[in-house]
């Protein structure tokens, strides 16, 4: 019997070890999306199409790293067969990580279109309202990995009813866009350049926002994904209990 037990024991901690280990992957993935989504926004700002360009190139480590952490939760899945919190923390990375990597095409397009701007010679003209929204994006994309680093449900309920300010400085920014374009006609092509890259950075916040969601699913197993915002708190049990 006791032979059985440490046998259980080391089973047990190897699957704690690989549960670890693939939390810690899909972190290290995240913090390259963050950087290579702070650079595009560099690139955009300065119009730095060299930075824009090493933006791009760094896509495909990204792709390869979500097929990497994908395969590793199906071993997960195939092998140790989860249950309950531990399922659902291999369910939610795996969701994650595709989040993740379209932030890292949403990254690559805003790139491109700061390539076009500086061939165009031309620079933002709502360019107060995009680096509000660039920054907006990036806290809550960095809020969400570290909520999910701590399993702080609370923190990434705040996340994922935190996109209220994307909205208004969408409308802000779209207002100064449509002026300019009437009052400078030859200013449309950027202003249309301009829109691509914002609407980039508002897809990048509802990623960021659906992993906020998942750090909720894996804390306190309740689906949020298609509560209305100002639901999503009252869904958080006031204590949570332990799996069973």
């Amino acid at each position: 019997m006791a032979e059985q037990d440490l046998h259980r024991q080391h089973i047990s901690g190897q699957f704690n070890q690989e549960l670890e280990t693939v939390t810690a992957h899909m972190l290290e993935m995240g913090g390259v999306v963050e950087k290579q989504l702070l650079a595009a926004m560099m690139a955009l700002l300065e119009l730095d199409s060299g930075e824009a360009q090493a933006v791009m190139e760094s896509d495909q480590a990204i792709n390869a790293m979500e097929v990497d952490i994908n395969d590793e939760c199906f071993r997960i899945l195939a092998r140790r067969q989860p249950a309950a919190g531990d399922l659902r923390l291999v369910l939610a990375i795996s969701k994650v990580i595709i989040d993740l990597e379209r932030i890292g095409d949403e990254s690559s397009r805003i790139a491109r279109q700061a390539i076009a701007l500086s061939e165009q010679a031309e620079e933002d003209p709502a360019r107060p309202w995009t680096q509000k929204l660039g920054a907006i994006v990036i806290e809550m994309l960095r809020g969400a990995l570290d909520a999910f680093a701590r399993r702080e449900a609370p923190a990434a309920a705040a996340i994922a009813r935190g996109d209220e300010e994307i909205d208004a400085n969408m409308a802000g920014a779209m207002a100064v866009l449509a002026d300019t374009m009437r009052s400078d006609p030859e200013a449309v092509e950027a202003c249309i350049t301009t829109m691509w890259a914002l609407r980039s950075l508002e897809r990048i916040g509802d990623h960021a926002r659906n992993i906020a969601e998942y750090v909720i699913y894996v804390v306190e197993g309740v689906d949020v994904r298609h509560a209305a915002r100002e639901a999503v708190l009252d869904l958080l049990p006031e204590h949570s209990s332990p799996d069973v």
